[in-house]
């Protein structure tokens, strides 16, 4: 008997049997559907988490903050104190700073970031914002998303301005001193292309506008504005949050420059001065962006950094903890679907071994012909199989389905982008695995069929 002929003889026999064989297959079905989307969720909630990692600066960025001191941070869960020197100095972060980490295996950039918090202008409209300024490669490497025609400020000599796409927000209407959280329209401004001024000194600027007087009780004039090139926006509407929304963006080489020409010789705001109250030469930083090549080598570098007396977190640090978590999670979820699967290879096997009770007199006649009990065995194993197969598919159109709905109704409430995930492995795991259980349950029924007597079965009526 060939191939062929045993898989009509499985096709045929089950059509002969439809309600009972719908019920086995529907049992399948749900089996499949409920394990498929238990674990759908376990890997949504993982990818959506990574995602969200990665917009917060990747796996492979480290932030490094002042030490002050005797640092301390955290790294894989355990405390560690740094040897740095305890004087004023030790842990502050300088261009120097930058030189050393650079010198790190495995370091690819250390860039400084430099914050200034000015006062932007534009018509009736003003605001504050706040300024992040890199190097040109950190800027590159941070994976910023950009509007359609935006650019990354990369100019060292040219001060330009790349701008949140949350940052209009920030501004509000100085006639009537109201933000668009108050009226829900939108400021009438185009930071890509309308002039906007800015003013670096924004101590003096609210110090002239309220009557502030200097220390020789002087009036205090108000400081000039100045307007720079705007290279575009970060991608993204006013109601789409990422880490990039309520920041502008600028080379750091580019605004060193422009702020020692506006101050000249006065204090630059957030930096030191010497004895003599004049700018220090040497520029502090709040913060620092590392980049590391790869992943497993975040954690030894992040060590390095806090032993020179740096604080230093990364997401790294706790994605091994999360992923613990998380597969954790999956098995519970994929367990709880295991079980519907479970009670449907029982309902296989109880349709298959009455299937031979009710065939008793047809199993006999095939052995009298002279079918081996190998095709058999085939016959009652494809027809196990076709439930699992049928199963398994209808059950995975099905998961796909609720994995929609579940996204589309419960992302938009979570938060998660992405609540259920479905990738192609799982598919074709849930495909096999549900054929695997139906061949599996049918296979004593199958066993049965070859021990049975030819004698027995042609007597049986």
């Amino acid at each position: 008997m060939k191939f062929i002929d045993l898989l009509r003889m499985s096709v045929s026999n089950l059509w002969r049997r439809k309600l009972r064989t719908f019920l086995t297959v529907l049992g399948v079905i749900i089996g499949t559907a409920s394990i498929v989307v238990m674990i759908s969720l376990g890997l949504g909630l993982t990818k959506s988490t990574m995602e969200q990692i990665e917009q917060s600066g990747g796996l492979t960025t480290i932030t490094v903050r002042e030490g002050g001191g005797m640092a301390y941070a955290t790294v894989n869960g355990s405390v560690s104190a740094s040897s740095a020197e305890t004087d004023e100095n030790a842990g502050k972060i300088t261009d120097a700073t930058a030189e050393k980490i650079m010198a790190i295996p495995h370091v690819e950039v250390a860039s400084p970031v430099l914050s200034m918090y000015p006062i932007l202008k534009c018509g009736a409209y003003e605001g504050n914002i706040s300024i992040r300024a890199l190097s040109s490669q950190a800027l590159m490497e941070m994976d910023i998303p950009l509007a359609e025609g935006a650019a990354l400020p990369l100019d060292e000599e040219n001060l330009q301005f790349l701008y949140g796409n949350q940052i209009i927000t920030n501004f509000y209407n100085s006639r009537t001193n109201e933000y668009y959280w108050d009226t829900g329209i939108l400021p009438d401004i185009d930071l890509a292309n309308d002039p906007i001024f800015f003013i670096m000194d924004s101590d003096a600027y609210w110090n002239a506008k309220y009557g502030g007087t200097d220390a020789n009780g002087n009036p205090i004039a108000q400081p000039k504005k100045y307007m720079y090139e705007s290279t575009g926006l970060v991608a993204g509407t006013v109601d789409e949050y990422n880490e990039f929304s309520y920041e502008a963006y600028c080379n750091i080489e580019a605004l060193k420059t422009n702020l020692k020409k506006i101050f000249k010789n006065r204090p630059i705001p957030n930096q030191p001065t010497g004895s003599n109250g004049k700018p220090s030469k040497e520029w502090y930083y709040e913060e620092m962006f590392v980049k590391v090549d790869e992943m497993e080598n975040v954690t030894d570098v992040q060590q390095q950094i806090i032993d020179m007396g740096y604080y230093a977190y990364s997401n790294a640090e706790w994605v091994e903890q999360m992923e613990g978590q998380y597969a954790m999670v999956q098995g519970v979820l994929g367990g709880i679907g295991a079980v519907s699967l479970f009670v449907a290879a029982i309902g296989i096997a109880n349709t298959m071994m009455m299937s031979i009770y009710e065939r008793t007199k047809e199993i006999g006649i095939m052995k009298v012909l002279g079918c081996s009990l190998g095709r058999i065995r085939d016959l009652f194993l494809l027809e196990a199989g076709f439930i699992g197969l049928s199963g398994g598919a209808i059950g995975l159109l099905l998961s796909y389905g609720i994995s929609a709905v579940i996204n589309a109704v419960a992302g938009n409430s979570t938060g998660y982008s992405t609540l259920s995930y479905i990738p192609l492995w799982l598919s074709v795991v849930a495909l096999i695995f549900a054929v695997i259980i139906g061949m599996l349950a049918g296979l004593m029924p199958a066993l049965r069929a070859m021990k049975l007597s030819a004698l027995s079965a042609l007597r049986n009526e």
